[in-house]
């Protein structure tokens, strides 16, 4: 008995249609849903292997759901050309394949499929719509079957071709002797190497190690069971090295550590792999998810929260849902859930280091305290747990916040590093601790030190603290200063800088820049006024705000600066206050301006021509005449 059916028509079930409407039937482009399937939905050719071998162990299973001493075996044979995959599985009668492959759409896995509703829950794919990706690598698909449910029915085969159009017939006994289904791939022109021995056999490692049959590629054994992190091993030395070979293998790189994952309520075993190098957190994660045994990504960055990027796991599954594609995991609430259990796992393998293995711990946190913190922000307990390692840059070293509070009975920190950079010297030298909170989550974790650490005083440490813990000077040698005060406030004004004369340590710093976030708001909105068209600069002006200003600290206990003050020369002296300002920027490590560039400039040039003109009463090299201009 032969049938042929054409590649733009296809049965459908239909119920009768209201009176008065006429019935019209759905027409499926077969060619084009071919060309769909088999070359947009799938993201490579490589994922052809994959779709017959789950069709193998579905087959297996559905047989194993009637039959349960069954044999269980896939064998694939390929010459380059062809490949043929053998199952021992359910196989399908000629009802089954015209209702199956020749109606686009209809699984055997559906409810309604006879005696193997019981079954659903350990398949992997869809029969029909899983064949027709095969196309993407072959020019022929031939499946030649006989049914285990209904063995006295002859064998069946089914061929189609990549122009859409399919035949089915029956054949004698012989052509299949035993219950199980033969799939027969003709490669197309170009397409001849993923059909090669070497190539399917590392595609059906990659894919099938796990699953839970006997899978063969010829004489050479594709399962590996147990999965590697449940087999038994002679110590637990011999099993940290088995698992840092396995992920040198999957992923390229010897862990750090090694966490097993195992939520038997999720039907989840597996391990997580621990980077030996950091790595940034916006770095995507690729992990690898088996979906009962079977690879189905090894790109899954939605499987663990973001703050465990740290970590490379591999899994295998039965509870998590694929998506159409069957090479990613959709994303509902169970997989929500899998993420926050998995993210409790890591978490728990943190504390147990903290309480049991802090050289381990101190090495971890080396490389990736960063992750750490960014859990701990959010997490009350691993905040506490975490505050004896978390490293910290402090004005007294690198330090953990649980030390650093235990030294000062305030916790001053800056939210920048450029406000660090500007204080730590002064404030080290006055007693001051600060935390330099301008690295990545340092100022929230800071910032929630109170609530785990109940009793501890934090503090920002801004200018205007700064500047109050700095010794005033005498009046009457600040009123000696007057004229040179004066002078510098007169040269830094137009850059919106204010002179203030103070006695601190240490003495060998002669001037201290210090502002804030609201000075240098300021002055980026000047900037960028002074830039602007009439339009813009209207608009930026009606943001101008109280005009905050930066300050030019000048320490009154460093010779120089007593020096500078006693100068006859205002113009020297303004000179002099030009080349502070734009040291004590340096010194800050502060970005500068055009204009704060044009001053160092100036100052140095004026400085080099002080030092270089003969040392005449009233002399200015800035005249002209002296000059000989």
């Amino acid at each position: 008995m032969t049938s042929e059916t054409s590649a733009n028509s296809a049965s459908h079930e239909h119920t009768e249609p209201p009176a008065g409407r006429s019935p019209h039937t759905f027409q499926v482009d077969l060619r084009g849903l071919v060309d769909l399937l088999s070359h947009h939905l799938y993201s490579s050719p490589r994922v052809y292997l994959r779709e017959l071998l789950q069709n193998a162990v579905d087959a297996i299973t559905a047989r194993r759901a009637e039959q349960p001493e069954a044999p269980a075996l896939v064998r694939l044979h390929a010459d380059g050309g062809r490949l043929r995959v053998e199952d021992s599985g359910i196989g399908l009668t000629e009802t089954d394949v015209h209702s199956l492959l020749a109606t686009i759409g209809r699984s055997s896995k559906r409810a309604g499929a006879e005696g193997l509703a019981s079954a659903r829950a350990d398949f992997l794919g869809q029969f029909g719509i899983g064949l027709l990706a095969c196309f993407v690598v072959a020019a022929e698909i031939r499946v030649v079957s006989r049914s285990a449910r209904t063995p006295a029915s002859p064998p069946v085969e089914w061929c189609a071709r990549d122009d859409g159009s399919y035949t089915v017939r029956t054949l004698p006994d012989s052509a299949r002797p035993e219950p199980g289904t033969t799939v027969h791939l003709t490669a197309r022109p170009g397409s001849g190497d993923w059909l090669t021995e070497e190539r399917v056999l590392s595609l059906a490692r990659d894919f099938g190690s796990l699953l839970p049959y006997d899978v063969r590629v010829g004489e050479a054994a594709v399962t590996a069971l147990p999965a590697l992190w449940d087999r038994p091993y002679p110590g637990p030395a011999a099993r940290r090295v088995a698992l840092a070979r396995h992920c040198q293998e999957q992923f390229g790189f010897p862990p750090l550590d090694a966490i097993d994952l195992d939520l038997p309520l999720a039907g989840i075993r597996g391990v997580a792999y621990v980077l030996p190098s950091a790595v940034s957190p916006a770095q995507r994660a690729g992990h690898r998810v088996h979906l009962k045994g079977m690879l189905l990504t090894d790109r899954a960055d939605e499987l663990l929260p973001d703050w465990a990027f740290f970590v490379r796991c591999v899994i295998d599954t039965d509870s998590l849902r694929p998506t159409a594609s069957r090479e990613a995991l959709y994303a509902d609430e169970t997989l929500a859930a899998v993420r926050e259990a998995l993210g409790d796992r890591i978490r728990q393998w943190l504390t147990g280091l903290a309480a049991g293995d802090p050289e381990r711990l101190a090495e971890f946190l080396s490389v990736h305290h960063l992750g750490v913190k960014s859990l701990a922000r959010h997490d009350g307990d691993m905040l506490r747990t975490m505050l004896p390692w978390l490293p910290f840059e402090t004005t007294d070293g690198r330090l953990s916040l649980e030390e650093f509070a235990r030294r000062h009975p305030v916790v001053h920190f800056t939210r920048t590093v450029e406000e660090y950079r500007q204080v730590a010297p002064i404030a080290s030298a006055q007693g001051i601790g600060v935390v330099n909170g301008g690295y990545t989550y340092d100022t929230e974790l800071v910032e929630r030190l109170p609530s785990v650490r109940p009793g501890t005083a934090v503090a920002e440490l801004d200018a205007d603290t700064v500047t109050a813990h700095l010794d005033a000077v005498d009046p009457a040698q600040e009123l000696a200063l007057g004229a040179f005060l004066a002078a510098a406030r007169a040269r830094l004004d137009p850059l919106g800088c204010d002179v203030a004369l103070r006695a601190f340590h240490p003495l060998t710093v002669p001037a201290l820049h210090l502002d804030d976030r609201s000075v240098r708001h300021e002055q980026a909105r000047a900037e960028a006024e002074g830039q602007a068209d009439e339009l813009w600069a209207g608009i930026l002006g009606s943001l101008r705000g109280s005009a905050p200003r930066a300050r030019l600290v000048l320490n009154h206990l460093n010779p120089l600066i007593r020096r500078i003050g006693s100068l006859d020369s205002p113009e020297l002296a303004a000179t002099a206050t030009e080349a502070l300002y734009g040291q004590a920027l340096l010194m800050a490590q502060r970005p500068l301006r055009p204009a704060d560039s044009a001053l160092l400039n100036r100052a140095f040039i004026g400085l080099l021509e002080w030092a270089t003109h003969p040392a005449v009463p009233g002399h200015s090299p800035a005249d002209p005449q002296e000059d000989g201009r």
